[in-house]
């Protein structure tokens, strides 16, 4: 796992040791990504530069080394990821009559683009990666991204220059960059808590979309393509469904079938010639990896507890590990660490980021980090198995809906929408659910919002964004629940079930810009890698192809993963209530982070901001202090923006 970075100059106006500066300092921004090693390439003829700097993972000797060059002298690559299949890939090379000088994933990386083109190779690699190649013939710069997008690529021109890099802080080390906040992006942050793709927080910094690659030329003038797809989710769903056979429920060849692709999943991600473990929660998705993991062998496992912080998923984690026999250590930290991660979020992310479980995210990469170098994480089975709440409620929730005339429906939302704090006493005054429900007002809002969406779009919105009932001030988003632009283009897919679109929706704009983007930041700011076996390409193709009654089953999703995990795990130790891990911060705001809070949320700073009123921002503010409300969700985004501005990003606006 590695930090990328270069610049590309048609002009051909920058002499080489100024090219070679350029890179190396861009690189060196990323220094937490890539601590073992760092170097540079440079063609001034041809006015490209890559900086590189390398978490050695495979093949720790200097033959591993990038910026990397294949062997006939054609292409150059600075890559940032591993390749599963590299084994498997070398033979064929091999074979073909290649001399491969090392081990190491990246040489088979470029070897394979030598031997079969970008577009071939690219088919053929099974990994997380993003990487920029140099095409000496074509004289073409190549970036491009894997299909999920696991490992990210930002992109900009910069007087008339082309520069790329993992992430945009490195553009920070230019000469001639100034950093402006891109409203539009913004709007679709606070209403997201995240930015999607193909955008990014600075104007004119585009993010690359995952299973794409974008060229670039000059022949006298830049000349930057559009990002073209060589895997499509689309497509994919699109295949998945039109090749179903006719089942309602998972056939226990699915079940076999699902098992053994996610073992071989896991294996693959275990090669290592660093030490390797994996997170465990105690829930379905990271026992699943877990218990695969160890299979195969021993294997280390990780978790987080706080307890004075409600954080404290120890005793299910343990139950697991000791069930697998998995050496496991379970690390204490108190609430004072957890507040001190919020103050270095800012740092640690590089952009605003409003998902709140960033917090113990970053908390369990820096623990795992003192004992392991690469760690398996069970990220992405939410959103390829269904189980976030509103896939598994939803299709009640949309049918019951769609019978109800608009003008009562909007007359319902108008009920929840009122007393806020109604919801909570209500709440509280059922036996159980007071604990078992987790902000009863923010989900009557979200159920006030869902009455009036039209569509499952319009659904997916409701479900998913922020300030559900305020808008923009500026206009470009007034006046709708909806964003300001479209998150994705191009035919729907056939989608059998209202709830498929949903899951669609989450795995294309949730998963990478959110979960993966999480995960990402928090593992490698302290040189971690993490891999994510649950989101092999023949896994997400696989789950497309099965109804959703596999998913879905007795009011739970996840309903084929369960099947999996029960052949190593008893579903007495790992079926519990869905839980989140997010901290408490609804009670740190009113306590411990109040002033922080409050000087963020100033009227001058958020006029200065001018996207969300003032006025509109203190009332929520206040309503969430007096408790007449929980509004932990709206404001936290708020919070990271502003935060990330006087941190990061002072002359951003």
């Amino acid at each position: 796992m590695c930090g990328i970075a270069g610049v590309f100059d048609p002009a051909r106006a920058t002499n080489e040791d100024d090219l070679r500066a350029v890179a190396a300092a861009m690189a060196d921004t990323l220094a937490h990504r890539g601590p073992d090693d760092h170097d540079t390439w440079v063609d001034a003829a041809e006015g490209i530069a890559f900086g590189h700097r390398r978490l050695a993972i495979i093949d720790l000797s200097p033959t591993g080394r990038q910026p990397m060059t294949s062997a006939d002298g054609r292409y150059t690559v600075a890559y940032n990821g591993e390749l599963y299949n590299h084994r498997e890939l070398r033979a064929e090379l091999v074979k073909l009559g290649a001399r491969l000088r090392g081990s190491s994933d990246t040489e088979v990386l470029v070897e394979s683009i030598a031997a079969w083109g970008i577009e071939r190779a690219l088919g053929r690699c099974n990994g997380m990666f993003a990487f920029a190649l140099w095409d000496r013939s074509t004289r073409q710069l190549v970036l491009a991204r894997d299909r999920l997008g696991e490992k990210p690529l930002f992109h900009a021109t910069v007087d008339g220059r082309f520069v790329f890099a993992s992430e945009p802080r490195a553009f920070d080390a230019l000469r001639g960059w100034s950093p402006a906040l891109d409203r539009r992006a913004a709007v679709l942050y606070l209403h997201l808590g995240f930015v999607p793709h193909p955008w990014s927080i600075l104007a004119g910094v585009r993010q690359l979309p995952p299973g794409t690659t974008v060229t670039v030329a000059a022949s006298g003038t830049l000349r930057v393509g559009e990002p073209e797809p060589y895997w499509s989710l689309a497509e994919t769903v699109r295949s998945g469904i039109g090749r179903r056979l006719n089942q309602s429920i998972a056939a226990a060849d699915d079940v076999d079938e699902l098992d053994a692709l996610l073992t071989d999943a896991v294996r693959r991600r275990l090669v290592a010639d660093v030490p390797v473990g994996a997170f465990l929660s105690g829930g379905i998705d990271s026992s699943t990896v877990a218990a695969l993991a160890r299979q195969a062998g021993p294997v280390r496992t990780f978790t987080v507890r706080i307890p004075d912080a409600g954080l404290d998923e120890s005793a299910d984690a343990a139950r697991v590990a000791a069930h697998l026999g998995t050496d496991h250590t379970t690390v204490e930290l108190a609430t004072a660490d957890a507040l001190a991660t919020v103050t270095r979020l800012p740092a640690t992310y590089g952009e605003p980021f409003g998902d709140p479980s960033a917090i113990p995210t970053s908390l369990v990469c820096r623990a795992a980090r003192e004992h392991v170098t690469v760690c398996l994480s069970g990220d992405g089975g939410d959103e390829i198995f269904a189980g976030y709440n509103r896939h598994v409620l939803g299709r009640a929730v949309w049918t019951r809906a769609r019978h109800v005339p608009r003008p009562a429906r909007h007359a319902a939302a108008w009920l929840l929408r009122r007393a806020p704090a109604r919801w909570d006493r209500v709440a509280r005054s059922v036996p159980g659910l007071g604990t078992k429900l987790r902000d009863p007002a923010g989900k009557a809002a979200k159920l006030a919002t869902l009455l009036g969406a039209e569509d499952p779009a319009g659904w997916w919105t409701a479900l998913a964004g922020l300030w559900s009932a305020e808008h923009a001030a500026d206009g470009a988003g007034a006046g709708t629940a909806s964003p300001p632009v479209d998150l994705l283009t191009g035919p729907l897919p056939p989608f059998a079930d209202p709830v498929e679109e949903l899951v669609w929706r989450d795995t294309a704009i949730v998963l990478p810009d959110d979960m993966l983007l999480k995960v990402d930041r928090a593992s490698m700011a302290v040189s971690l890698e993490a891999r994510v076996p649950l989101l092999d390409h023949r896994v997400v193709e696989l789950a497309w192809r099965l109804p959703l009654a596999a998913k879905i089953r007795d009011g739970r999703g996840k309903a084929i993963l369960r099947d999996v995990l029960a052949r190593y795990v008893p579903p007495a130790i790992t079926e519990r209530p869905k839980t989140g891990f997010d901290p408490p911060l609804g009670a740190w705001l009113r306590g411990p982070l109040r002033a922080w809070a409050d000087d963020l949320l100033d009227p001058h700073p958020l006029d200065a901001l001018g996207i969300l009123p003032s006025a509109m921002v203190r009332a929520a503010w206040h309503e969430h202090l007096a408790g007449r409300a929980d509004r932990t969700y709206d404001l936290w985004p708020l919070l990271s923006l502003q935060a990330w501005k006087e941190q990061r990003c002072p002359t951003a606006w």
